[in-house]
């Protein structure tokens, strides 16, 4: 019997042949556009909200115990939508964009009744009017996603998303020595180390907390917060 193809292995190669053209986000479309005519299947569609999202939403926003009072939120490189649509149900006033025009159209197909306002637009130029206007920002396995190269300017990017005294939200595959070698990694994607993580506390961004959880074997993940 014939296994079926390994999604990583075709997503590589899209993500190869954009990087060979210097163009690191493209494969992004060229992978939605195939998945919308069943011909490639997107690997981090889980088909629900990201669990360490769901965690963080029903956790109080502090030691008293009050619950997390909802604002205006952005959730980057939105794929599917599902953290979205999460945020949405909590009563943010939720924008949610991503590169690929077809992942936003998929997006809006599945959601028809959403009060997300789902954007195609790049994390590299977003519109003028995103800059510190969100309560929440966040951020999942979207920096790791691009080379390591753009990792610096990515996390800048989207750090200057946070409205003043607003929080951003981080997830991402661990980079650490017991599952990552030391050197360079084939990717997407291109897993954090924690020093790239504490990077997002720039432009007046601190750390709240900086967590490492266990995710899929032999992965880990970390999930970090941040104040404006």
């Amino acid at each position: 019997m014939t296994s079926a193809p390994d999604p990583d292995v075709a997503v590589r190669r899209m993500a190869a042949e954009s990087l060979a053209g210097d163009d690191p986000t493209g494969w992004f479309e060229r992978l939605y556009a195939a998945a919308d005519d069943g011909a490639a299947v997107v690997p981090w569609d889980r088909g629900a909200p990201h669990p360490l999202l769901i965690d963080w939403l029903g956790r109080p926003d502090d030691a008293r115990g009050q619950p997390r009072p909802a604002g205006t939120a952005v959730v980057v490189g939105c794929g599917p939508g599902f953290d979205a649509e999460l945020l949405a149900g909590h009563g943010w006033t939720t924008t949610a964009f991503d590169v690929s025009a077809s992942a936003v159209a998929a997006a809006r197909r599945r959601f028809p009744d959403t009060t997300v306002r789902y954007v195609a637009a790049d994390l590299f130029d977003p519109p003028r009017a995103w800059r510190q206007a969100f309560d929440l920002v966040v951020e999942i396995m979207t920096v790791q996603s691009l080379p390591v190269r753009l990792h610096q300017r990515a996390t800048e990017a989207v750090a200057g998303f946070v409205a003043p005294n607003g929080t951003l939200l981080v997830v991402a595959t661990a980079r650490t020595g017991s599952t990552e070698p030391a050197g360079p990694t084939e990717g997407p994607p291109w897993p954090l180390t924690r020093e790239e993580v504490e990077a997002f506390a720039v432009g007046g961004l601190t750390p709240v907390s900086v967590e490492q959880h266990d995710g899929t074997p032999p992965f880990q993940h970390w999930r970090a917060e941040f104040r404006r």
